[in-house]
């Protein structure tokens, strides 16, 4: 008769049969249910390019520039006596900024008047001498060398009366610049020289202040010779010269900070020639600047509309454009539902799109949505949808 610790062995055998039955038993279920079945393909958003008729637009970076700036100098020498402007504030042509001590210059100009009215006393009389010689003369009552010196005196008369006049003219010249007036309407720097300072000496004029012009002001800016052989290209078919340019081509200015191009000017200058060492040609703008937003040395954003217009550009979103070493491109699905990568070239922003210049169709279905799921050669599912455009004016930049 077998002993306890047989038959507890002949348990556990038992027991680990019946285990290794049931363990077959769900592994046979278990490959049954899992039989291999392939994923339906990935999902994705596709859309038709947007057919927009657009405007093209060159872009530049340009500096601010004042239409009109300079020194305001002492021309006479003389002590300021009166300053009559605040610094920094806005000035019209015409008026008074500084007083250089006036008394000296109007005594001066006293003194030549007084000269030129005994200059033409001396006229008046030695053309009456000269009458009277001229007529004893004609009676061979006197000499001929009696009447040539009647006639050198009052010819010395004439020469120094002109003198007279023209000391007189400079003598009030001189009293008009101590007065020194705004050339024209503008802001004032801070004053260069004190009340009770003496000024104009020397070879180099003394520095009073600087006035600087802000309405209007200039925008200049350059553009490649590429561009520039595209416009007049376009100025040709168009049949417009380069003197209808002038005050006629619209330009668009913004600061680095703006959104947008927000102030409006027209081309003002056009350089005749190509710079050789840069290849470009200097332009320049000129718009209104009443609020001073702009001031001399601000860099901008410069963008200038070119002459034609495209019929119908294809746009598509940003989000629809991949990059690498090959450049740029798009995936688009075949009639079969085959990822495909199509390479193309871009152009300007436009109605807050992308406009395509090569590589695409307006019938293509490019994957605007899914982009992660797209893998050119794969098969998808493509649900269509129609692309909108930004609500802005048919532009590009």
């Amino acid at each position: 008769m077998p002993g306890p610790s047989a038959v507890r062995i002949a348990g556990i055998r038992s027991i680990a049969r019946g285990l290794a039955f049931l363990s077959a038993v769900v592994v046979a279920g278990c490959g049954e249910r899992n039989t291999y079945v392939a994923p339906p393909p990935p999902k994705v958003t596709v859309a038709n390019p947007v057919q927009q008729p657009i405007t093209r637009y060159l872009e530049a970076t340009g500096n601010a520039a004042a239409v009109n700036s300079t020194n305001l100098v002492a021309r006479v020498q003389g002590y300021v006596q009166e300053i009559k402007y605040e610094d920094g504030t806005v000035v019209k042509q015409g008026a008074p900024l500084f007083v250089i001590e006036p008394e000296p210059y109007r005594l001066k100009l006293e003194q030549a008047k007084s000269a030129e009215a005994g200059a033409q006393a001396t006229v008046i009389q030695t053309e009456a001498d000269f009458q009277r010689q001229r007529d004893l003369a004609s009676r061979q009552v006197t000499s001929v060398a009696a009447l040539d010196a009647a006639r050198a005196a009052r010819d010395s008369a004439k020469a120094n009366l002109d003198q007279a006049k023209a000391n007189a003219q400079q003598a009030a010249l001189n009293l008009g610049y101590t007065q020194v007036v705004a050339p024209f309407d503008g802001v004032v720097t801070a004053r260069q020289v004190s009340i009770g300072e003496f000024v104009g000496a020397g070879a180099t004029p003394t520095l009073l202040a600087t006035i600087v012009q802000l309405d209007p002001i200039y925008v200049n800016f350059s553009i490649s010779e590429q561009d520039v052989l595209r416009i007049r290209a376009g100025m040709a078919r168009r049949g417009v010269g380069p003197a209808d340019l002038k005050g006629k081509v619209p330009i668009e200015i913004a600061l680095q900070s703006e959104q947008g191009f927000p102030h409006r000017g027209v081309l003002d200058y056009a350089a005749p020639a190509v710079n050789a060492s840069t290849g470009t040609l200097a332009l320049r703008a000129r718009l209104a600047n009443a609020d001073r937003a702009l001031l001399p040395g601000y860099f901008v954003r410069v963008r200038v509309p070119l002459l034609q217009d495209d019929a119908a550009a294809l746009l598509l979103p940003e989000t629809a454009l991949g990059s690498d070493q090959g450049g740029r491109y798009v995936l688009v699905v075949s009639a079969e539902n085959i990822v495909e990568q199509r390479r193309v070239t871009t152009g300007p922003a436009a109605l807050g799109l992308r406009v395509i210049e090569t590589g695409l169709k307006a019938e293509d279905r490019v994957i605007v949505g899914g982009l992660a799921r797209a893998i050119p050669g794969q098969k998808v599912q493509a649900d269509t949808q129609q692309l909108s455009t930004a609500p802005a004016p048919a532009s590009a930049k």
